[in-house]
This record gives C-alpha cells, structure tokens and sequence, in this order.
C-alpha cells in the first residue's frame, strides 16, 4: 500500500445522468450523509496531493468556489506527471480506507467504466476521460482489481444509502459535542447525539437516536416541539421550525428553513421547505423553496415499483419509495403535488392547481395554462432578490453558471430551447 500520495478525482462523461443537479455542479459535489461525495473520497485515500478533472465549463467554479476550502494543495484538469496517480470516479461513495496497489491496476464497473485506477501515465488528461479515447481506453486495458467502493448510478441512490452515511459520517467525527445548551428538552440515547457550538434546542424538542446518531451543527436552531430522529443531519445555520418532524435518513444542508413532515431525503444549503407538508425520498437542490403545503408522493398506489421519466423515456428505479428529483432554484407555489417519480428541472417556477407533470424541464413556468419557458433574465432577477434575502450578491460566477445550465438543460433533457 502506497499512502498519501497524488489522487485525481474525475467526472467522466455520466455526469449527465444526475441532472437536475449536476447542471450547476461537478458530480463529486452532490451531498450524501453530512459531507459531499469529494469529502468523502479525500478522507478515505488520504492523498499527499489532489487533481480535480471536470467538464470544461466547471473549471472555473471548481477552481473558486471549491479548491479554496479544502485543506490539502490542489490543482483543476492538470495532466498527469511522471509520479503515480490514483485515479478515481467523482461518483464512487466510499466507506473505508482505499488500499492502493503496488502495480498498475483497475476497477472496473460494467466492462468500461472505470471505478478506480492505479497508473503511471505522463500526459493523461481530463479531456481523454471525457473522450474515451486510445489513451483513456489503455486504462480500462489494466489487470483488473476489487472493487472497494460503491458506484453512484443515479441520484436515487444517494437517498437510498443515506441512511449508511450518515452513520459512517458520525463515526468519523472527530470532534467534540458541545455542552448541551440549557433547556426544557429531551435526548434519547445521548451517546448518539452530537450538539455543536451555539445550537439552540427549544423547550418541548426530542432528539431521538435510538435508531441513528442525531447531529445538530453549529448554530442550528430546532423549535419549540420538534422531533429529530436519527440517523439525520441538521446543518450550521439551520433552522427546524416548531413542531417539524424531521425523520431518519435525512440530511438538510445549511441555512436552510424546514417544517412540516420531512423523511429520507437530502436538501442542498440555503433551500426552504418552512410549511406543513410532506417531502420523502427525495432530493432537493440549492436556493429551492417549497410553498406551504407543497406535498411529495413516495409511494405508487400498487405499491408497485417507481419509474422516473428522462428524455429516453420512463426509466424503473428498482424502488417502491421514491419522492422526487428537484433542482436548484426551483420555486412551488401553495399546494403544490408532486407525484411520486418526479423530476423538477433547474430553476423552474411550479405554480398550478392541479398535480403537476412528473417531468418538469428546467427554465419551466408551470401554470394551469401550460408550459412557457422561464425567461433567463427573469429567473436571473429572482435570484439576485432570493441572494439579497441572505445578504448574499449574485456574482459573474453565478451568472456563469445559471447561463451555463440554460443552455444544456435542454440537450440533456430533450427539449427544444
């Protein structure tokens, strides 16, 4: 085993089929347990240095608004120099350590699709990932090793091995719970819940873990007669309006805003979900806000298994509970119903009567009239006033990226522009 040494994680070309939410992110950054997938792929190879390989029109963001945090020298869509690499998918979940080979070696999924692999090639390059070309497919030529991680086909599957990561997250933790903060509330299995610096519990509120660790992060605030049960995850920032029912296998990001009934799903930072209402199985983007009474069905009637629509039509989940896809920036009027199944494109304005498509194309302006499209400079507007909400400002690079996902949204969702 060769430890701490150079690591490259890539995207690959099946970032598409993560869409909505890959629109506006490398697929390393979707949020699984209480940390992303990158977080999870660093801690568990341990690299001396780091190479992030994404799509061209990612550099950038990667380069600003994500190597900045992370705490080890990394570089964006270098090649590789003559020192060995290990080369792993921006989609493989892991949950222990990686043992790396003494040779050169592959992981392989599904004949050609590299998990992992331990190389020494000068000169690889993100671009013969994304094209597959001779250099690429003399990787996927390598003797072949175990696997040791899980491959992310779907974003159904974060939400179906949640549960596992929010435990394997709160194993890894390194740090200290924080004095239980004064007050009339109740824990359940202590051991399994984790307060951090300037949470506020308020009177009535239960902790549960007796079924998952409960995490409360710094600075969240649960109300007065909220239930938290674990395995789940409140983020910094957060607020847990009085009386929500938040239950296991859910991980909400922070400074987000959530009430009513939520169960087994993930919401992205800065969303709000405030109102009665039930989200299950589901995954939720960044800056989304679910009108009150906004409603997700996770179960058919026949207790039949759950397709999703894409552009190539229905695809089976292999799953019986499965709530909905919805991207960043999408907003639901009051009352809203989503079928079981659905997928809401990026930055789409949901605001009918009735229950709504269960594929809803990003840049969508959803009325009981129709579809129109949801005017770029309009949505544009939005989002700066949403920002403003936060004492946030709409930077070029958010421009950039709202532009970028307008413009192929509609190739990867079929649709006209």
């Amino acid at each position: 085993m060769i430890a701490h040494m150079h690591v490259v994680i890539f995207e690959g070309i099946h970032w598409r089929t993560f869409a909505p939410l890959s629109l506006s992110r490398p697929v390393f950054m979707l949020g699984t347990g209480m940390t992303t997938l990158l977080e999870k792929q660093i801690r568990h190879t341990g690299p001396r240095r780091l190479t992030l390989w994404v799509r061209p029109e990612m550099v950038e963001f990667t380069r600003r608004r994500i190597v900045p945090k992370l705490s080890l020298p990394a570089a964006v869509n270098e090649p590789l120099n003559d020192e060995p690499a290990l080369l792993v998918s921006g989609r493989t979940l892991h949950f222990r350590k990686y043992d790396t080979p003494d040779a050169e070696a592959v992981v392989l999924d599904e004949g050609e699709v590299v998990r992992s692999a331990y190389v020494r090639r000068p000169g690889l390059r993100p671009e013969d990932a994304m094209a597959r070309n001779e250099k690429w497919m003399s990787v996927v030529r390598l003797p072949q090793m175990e696997p040791r991680t899980r491959l992310v086909e779907r974003l159904w599957d974060l939400i179906k091995w949640n549960e596992e990561s929010l435990v394997e997250d709160f194993l890894q933790m390194q740090r200290q719970s924080a004095p239980r903060p004064a007050g009339a509330y109740h824990i359940i299995n202590d051991e399994q819940v984790w307060i951090g610096e300037g949470a506020v519990i308020e009177p009535g509120a239960v902790l549960d873990g007796s079924n998952g660790p409960v995490v409360i992060d710094q600075n969240a605030q649960i109300g007065a007669n909220a239930v938290i049960q674990g395995p789940c995850y409140i983020g910094k920032y957060t607020q847990v309006m009085p009386l929500g029912m938040i239950r296991g296998g859910s991980s909400i990001g922070m400074m987000c805003k959530v009430g009513g009934d939520i169960y087994n799903s993930i919401i992205f930072g800065y969303s709000n979900k405030v109102h009665e209402g039930f989200l299950g199985d589901s995954y939720v983007g960044k800056w989304v806000n679910l009108g009150a009474g906004t409603t997700t069905s996770n179960l058919k009637n026949t207790y039949g298994e759950i397709s999703v629509t894409t552009p190539k039509g229905e695809m089976k989940t292999g799953r019986r509970f499965l709530g909905s896809l919805i991207g960043d920036h999408v907003k639901t009027a009051i009352g809203t119903r989503l079928m079981a199944g659905s997928y809401v494109g990026f930055s789409s304005m949901l605001a009918c009567s009735a229950i709504a498509p269960k594929f809803v194309p990003s840049f969508s302006f959803l009325t009981d009239g129709g579809r129109q499209r949801y005017d770029l400079d309009k949505a544009m507007e939005v989002i700066r006033t949403v920002f403003s909400r936060r004492e946030r400002q709409v930077d070029e690079l958010d421009e950039q990226i709202v532009k970028y996902a307008a413009g192929v949204a509609p190739e990867i969702e079929g649709m006209r522009p």
